[in-house]
């Protein structure tokens, strides 16, 4: 009788050892998928901000008795530092979000050390595209509705395909932000249901 207690209680450990390793497996597998899909989001917004440039050709009247004199006015991604600063963080989380999901392709049996490394580093990540991508709405909203009170202009009904185009790369980056923020609480709870 203690026997058959003994084989039925291995035979329960065993079912749960297997059942917290398929959890860990499948933890691992959704982790390497939103690296994948931070890595793309990321690029795509770099990309998207990188090649942001508009030229437009206005009509300057420089006199009532002459005719407008047309000026040339371009606006530019590295016009405006909260561009630049968007772009550098996109560019920093592509480019880490490549190298760790190499490493954790490379390195399937994690030790916690390596484990908490990867979860400080994607934190960083959101912090940095959550701040970027703050930085560049906060610019987008002064561009679309201007500020009356310091006299600066709307600038978004000259450059409209220049606002688009800093709207969508803000909005990549802020999706990027939130793989990055799911990847914190996978690797959370990854960490909780490791197997000992």
């Amino acid at each position: 009788m203690e026997v058959e207690r003994r084989s039925v209680k291995k035979g329960e450990e065993e079912e749960e050892d297997m059942n917290k390793n398929k959890n860990v497996m499948v933890n691992h597998m959704a982790q390497m998928g939103f690296r994948v899909l931070g890595f793309v989001l990321s690029l795509v917004a770099a990309i998207v901000v990188g090649l942001n440039k508009q030229s437009k050709v206005v009509p300057l009247t420089v006199s009532l008795n002459l005719p407008p004199l047309d000026y040339t006015l371009i606006a530019n991604w590295h016009y405006l530092s909260a561009l630049v600063y968007l772009l550098s963080t996109n560019v920093i989380a592509c480019s880490y979000s490549f190298l760790s999901f190499a490493f954790l392709l490379k390195n399937k049996n994690k030790d916690n050390i390596l484990a908490l490394l990867v979860i400080v580093l994607d934190t960083v990540m959101v912090a940095l595209l959550f701040s970027s991508s703050g930085a560049a709405a906060a610019v987008g909203v002064i561009a679309y509705h201007g500020n009356s009170h310091v006299q600066w202009n709307k600038v978004c009904d000259v450059y409209g395909r220049f606002c688009k185009q800093m709207a969508a790369s803000t909005v990549l980056s802020l999706a990027g932000a939130v793989v990055f923020m799911l990847l914190v609480v996978l690797a959370s709870v990854g960490l909780q249901k490791r197997p000992k």
